[in-house]
């Protein structure tokens, strides 16, 4: 099968060839046709495995096919994202796609000036990819107006209500009107999620690639035990014995992701971190230096599990465990993507142990556990496996008696 099998317009199938885009995925096989059939959608497949084109592609063909011409200041088709990095990435690919379109598209989303995107929405836009709190803003600016909506995607929708976009969120829906086309794609579906689906599309087609909660095949997953003490010393040993090359960290908060940076920064490794703290000019200028391989190491709150595609990621590191499991499978599907090889390892202390029986349950799956030598942790982590059993309670290691001496 080929993306013209699908009947999308030349125009498409152009911009695909110039991207090196020969076979549709699985998520893309089933979404296409329906979109295009105007069907509401919930789509859920991990991620890399191109949810972005499985709506993208058939919304651009739509609009390109059906007109009409859209008004000042309102919008064809809205995608919402959780986070500034998946809004910039989802509108660049829009952008790629419909590059030989006569289509006018935007991204607005805060952290930056408001007046820009004011100014873009002044004559109208097809495809407007925006973060709900600034969405608000601009309504209620009487910015954006949605007389002329189609169709709404919701990209990353457990993660909008993780974020705790919920309000928000029902301001957007209030807002919207009845009659409209509801796209739904993310890697993972909560049951509240489940929930919401229940109250915002009508008659969905249900597309399900992989099982639900699955990490990818393609992801070499293991974990090291480690006192919490020494886990900046053995990230730092495990970066030049394993010679990672590039490597993107999770840690959990704002203050360890700028004080692993500090200590990467004085043992001469080249690094950069993206967090909410960062206005967005200095997150989007850090995930550009690492994707050009100027820095080794890019370091990140959750903020980046969602957004970011980089090519050929090989190494993703678990600093700290996330605190929300179904954020481990966003992580680690920064590598993998696109049935590429990658390596995500998970650096465990002691008192993480709930966290990671969490996962292990979440995903089915028991972490492989690789002891470093001269950094077995004092304080055991306990086994787990699957069930989500903690299986023995952690003792700390007693150390050797030596006699007075004399």
């Amino acid at each position: 099968m080929t993306f013209a099998t699908f009947g999308l317009i030349d125009p498409l199938l152009s911009a695909l060839d110039t991207l090196g885009y020969k076979t549709p995925t699985p998520v893309q096989v089933q979404a296409i046709p329906a979109v295009l059939a105007g069907r509401d959608l919930m789509a859920a497949a991990q991620t890399g495995t191109g949810k972005t084109a499985g709506f993208a592609l058939p919304l651009l063909h739509r609009l390109t096919m059906e007109g009409p011409q859209v008004a000042s200041n309102s919008v064809r088709v809205l995608v919402l994202v959780p986070t500034r990095e998946l809004a910039e990435q989802v509108y660049e690919s829009f952008r790629d796609y419909g590059l030989h379109l006569p289509l006018r598209m935007a991204v607005a989303y805060g952290g930056v000036s408001i007046n820009p995107q004011m100014m873009k929405l002044r004559k109208g836009l097809d495809v407007l990819v925006a973060t709900p709190g600034r969405l608000l803003d601009l309504y209620r600016q009487n910015a954006v107006k949605f007389t002329q909506l189609q169709t709404l995607v919701l990209d990353e929708a457990d993660r909008m209500l993780d974020l705790g976009f919920s309000r928000e969120l029902n301001a957007v829906f209030d807002a919207l009107p009845k009659r409209r086309q509801t796209l739904l794609f993310s890697a993972t579906f909560s049951d509240a999620i489940r929930t919401l689906a229940g109250t915002l599309l009508l008659d969905p087609v249900s597309i399900e690639v992989s099982p639900r909660n699955t990490t990818a095949k393609s992801v070499r997953q293991w974990m090291v035990p480690v006192d919490k003490k020494r886990k900046p010393e053995l990230f730092l040993h495990l970066l030049k014995k394993k010679r990672w090359v590039q490597v993107l960290v999770f840690v959990k908060t704002r203050k360890g992701v700028d004080q692993l940076v500090e200590t990467l920064q004085a043992q001469g490794v080249s690094a950069d971190s993206i967090h909410g703290d960062k206005p967005q000019p200095a997150r989007l200028r850090a995930l550009e230096r690492f994707k050009a391989a100027q820095v080794q190491v890019l370091v990140a709150t959750d903020v980046a599990a969602r957004g970011l595609d980089i090519d050929d990621l090989p190494q993703v590191v678990n600093f700290d465990l996330p605190i929300v499991a179904e954020d481990y499978i966003h992580r680690i599907g920064r590598t993998g993507r696109a049935g590429a090889a990658g390596e995500a390892v998970s650096l465990v202390c002691a008192d993480e142990v709930q966290l990671l029986a969490a996962i292990e349950t979440l995903t089915r799956q028991t972490l492989k556990r690789i002891e470093e030598r001269e950094f077995e942790p004092e304080h055991r982590v306990p086994m787990t496996d699957a069930s989500g059993q903690v299986l023995k309670k952690p003792k700390k290691l007693k150390k050797p008696k030596f006699g007075k001496e004399r």
